[in-house]
């Protein structure tokens, strides 16, 4: 199993590793600081550094589920390591940095927009959640307004875990019904944003809403008869209106 350290810091940038295998599918390490795609949630993206001074540039990183391994996906051409060999692991910073703002984001929007939630995708530009909402309408405005009012509020965003008997014995935490949280682990991650959101998460988050910087609500369409997305980017970058 690879010890997966953006759990308990978001913040690490680089850690040393050990490869334990390599091979089309991607490099399997004792060790990451490389998000896998989860939860809506893009992989990471960066590079190893080799003992020589190679560099292998990782363009993904995913999940094999069913062999509970994380692959750190090559990008074509590269250079593989091979298995024993230490490596230095160091993220896109920048790539990785705008997903935990625009996560955080996200659970801001579930507090804004209080529906369960049907599915939802984070990239570094945009990301979006999809709401069951019976029919209700949104007011673009009025949530862009609500969500910057709570980046602005400064709340911290901090994760912590609970066991599986406390998550089983609160059901109403778990707001994404596409997505249920992992059992059978004994212990459950949640995110908690003080006063203003509180569900299960496995992804990489910042620590005060105020690190998110403004948003924009660049649009809201109906996903179906019940379904409404709601698509969220950065402030004063070009907006674009292709689906997520």
């Amino acid at each position: 199993m690879t010890e997966l350290l953006f759990r308990d810091d978001a913040y690490l940038r680089s850690c040393e590793a050990s490869v334990l295998a390599c091979d089309e599918r991607g490099v399997r390490l004792d060790r990451t600081v490389f998000y896998y795609l989860s939860g809506g949630q893009a992989g990471d993206a960066g590079l190893l550094r080799t003992a020589d001074g190679r560099e292998v540039h990782i363009s993904d990183t995913l999940r094999d589920a069913q062999a509970g391994e994380i692959l750190h996906v090559l990008v074509p051409g590269s250079a593989a390591p091979v298995a024993g060999e230490k490596v230095k692991l160091e993220l896109d910073w920048e790539r990785r940095y705008r997903l935990m703002r625009l996560h955080t984001c996200m659970h801001l929007l579930c507090a804004v927009v209080p529906s369960p939630v049907t599915g939802g995708r984070i990239t570094p530009d945009k990301a979006h959640l999809d709401f069951d909402l019976q029919g209700l309408a949104l007011d673009k405005a009025d949530i862009e307004t609500r969500l910057n009012a709570l980046i602005a509020g400064a709340h911290k965003a901090v994760p912590r875990w609970i066991t599986d008997e406390e998550m089983a014995a609160r059901p109403e935490l778990v707001r994404t019904m596409s997505v249920k949280p992992p059992a059978g682990q004994g212990r459950v991650r949640l995110l908690d944003i003080a006063g203003v959101d509180l569900q299960p998460c496995g992804g990489t988050h910042v620590g005060n809403t105020s690190e998110i910087g403004p948003v924009v609500v660049h649009r809201i369409r109906s996903e179906g008869k019940r379904n409404k997305r709601v698509i969220v980017g950065f402030a004063g970058e070009a907006g674009t209106q292709s689906a997520l």
